[in-house]
């Protein structure tokens, strides 16, 4: 068993419920309540931020440019056609600016934190057991829903083309990779806490679902 296999094993339940989410279901047929989907998008473009400030770290402490650079390739995707995709669908939903930015909610401010803290740790384990489940998850579930109907929306449609098909799932594979490798030589005391970070992402990732499909 790979060892990225092993940490999904010990919170497979919680990734269950997230790849398998009601959210991602009614994104993907199109019958998705319009205002969840605001929430969403004004959400998670919050994290770009502290997204693209963890990847950037993980690139500057790979163990050599070869592994550094399909990271660097991958920011690429993050703050051009992924950054694209937000600005074209909060015009398209005509969100106001004020819709655009609203303040981070709890379970947005506690993944925000998680990525910091990854970041802040300087190990290279941690920060890539936060980056393997956040692009982990979103190929899991969009892999389910590529053949959509073609009369989706594009605020749906794009947003599962970005999370699915053979460059991102070569991303995927990239960061597992990578940490696969790192878990061969990290020590006891290590690979517990990568478990704890590995698990606290899924934690955080079923959360923000629950609380994108919330009553609103």
């Amino acid at each position: 068993m790979r060892p990225t296999d092993f940490l999904r094993s010990q919170c497979q339940a919680d990734w269950d419920k997230v790849t398998e989410h009601k959210f991602c279901a009614q994104l993907a047929d199109g019958s998705l309540n319009i205002q969840k989907m605001h929430w969403y998008l004004a959400q998670d473009y919050q994290f770009i931020d502290g997204f693209v400030r963890l990847l950037a770290t993980a690139i500057a402490h790979a163990p050599t440019l070869k592994d550094s650079v399909p990271a660097a390739q991958f920011m690429a995707l993050i703050t051009g056609p992924e950054n694209d995709y937000f600005q074209r669908s909060f015009s398209a939903l005509e969100m106001s600016l004020a819709e655009q930015n609203p303040q981070p909610d709890s379970v947005t401010s506690a993944f925000q934190q998680l990525m910091k803290t990854a970041r802040e740790s300087g190990e290279y384990s941690q920060m890539l057991a936060v980056l393997v489940v956040a692009e982990w998850i979103y190929l899991s579930w969009a892999q389910r829903y590529v053949d959509y109907d073609k009369s989706l929306p594009f605020w749906f449609a794009q947003w599962i083309d970005l999370h699915s098909g053979a460059g991102f799932e070569a991303v995927v594979e990239y960061l597992r990779s990578q940490l696969d490798q790192e878990w061969e030589r990290l020590d006891a005391l290590q690979h517990q806490q990568v478990i704890a970070t590995f698990n606290k992402a899924v934690a955080c990732e079923l959360d923000f679902f629950d609380a994108a499909y919330s009553d609103r």
